[in-house]
């Protein structure tokens, strides 16, 4: 065994890190819970789309920090979810994964790293009473100043498809139960374990059409040349919301954000964290 894998076990295997680890999947279903709520509201045409009525991750976070309690919950989740960016870091480097597969797990631990930080940078952010800044409008400000140069358009495509493809990633590793290779079941009922995974192929599902969405807007948003359109999440959802039958579909992935968000729960507990 080599000896960053060594110090990898001894960190992850610490009482510490293994109750902070489960604390971060905690943060996240809580985030995933807001989000679903923020659908919900979405659905029933109580947002009006201006600050806490961005309908993506941050604004949910926002509309946490306007309770009364909203900071201190704030600031568990900033680290939580910080303590599971190094984890998730941990897990992407350290191990032999050789397999196509291993590789593709490897770059969804450092892309849920990358969320989690950034997702602990807003919730820390707005615990100390400061805006934080949309993923929508950062994703806006790239797209923009991409399609300005004369090569922009093909990049943007490109970007697009690669969302797409890493959604129906993410739901191919949930409808499939991939999931179930990371958890630890020993001692439980096989009642309980098929409602976590049924829990994990909802979820996995609904979050996997939500971003292969958002990639489908920044491929119309490079092809009509129209940057406003490929603002992500917030868009999205409301493009959603628009159609005709929007407010059942808008409840339907409110229905499937939420089962993820319970997943999480429940895969704070039965998550393998080696």
């Amino acid at each position: 065994m080599s000896g960053s894998s060594r110090v990898h076990r001894d960190v992850a295997r610490s009482a510490p890190f293994q109750l902070a680890a489960r604390a971060g999947l905690v943060a996240y279903g809580v985030v995933h819970l807001l989000v679903a709520w923020v659908c919900v509201q979405l659905a029933l045409g109580d947002l009006d789309g201006d600050g806490v009525g961005k309908a993506d991750k941050t604004g949910a976070l926002q509309s946490l920090a306007e309770n009364g309690a909203g900071a201190f919950i704030l600031w568990l989740i900033a680290i939580g979810l910080g303590i599971a960016v190094l984890w998730q870091l941990l897990e992407a480097g350290t191990g032999a994964r050789r397999s196509r597969r291993d590789k593709l797990l490897r770059a969804m631990n450092v892309g849920e790293a990358v969320l989690f930080a950034y997702l602990a940078y807003s919730a820390a952010k707005l615990a100390k009473g400061s805006p934080a800044s949309s993923t929508d409008q950062a994703q806006l400000a790239l797209v923009d100043g991409l399609l300005r140069k004369e090569w922009g358009g093909a990049v943007v495509i490109v970007i697009g498809l690669a969302i797409v493809v890493a959604g129906l990633f993410i739901a191919h590793h949930g409808w499939s139960k991939r999931f179930r290779e990371e958890q630890e079941f020993r001692g439980v009922s096989r009642a309980t374990e098929r409602v976590v995974l049924r829990l994990g192929q909802a979820g996995y599902a609904a979050l996997g059409a939500v971003y292969a969405g958002g990639g489908v807007l920044v491929i119309v948003a490079a092809v009509r040349s129209q940057p406003h359109k490929a603002t992500g999440l917030d868009v999205a959802l409301k493009t959603l919301a628009a159609q005709p039958y929007g407010t059942v579909l808008l409840l339907v992935v409110a229905a499937g954000l939420a089962a993820f968000a319970l997943f999480a729960f429940l895969d704070a507990r039965f998550r393998k964290v080696h």
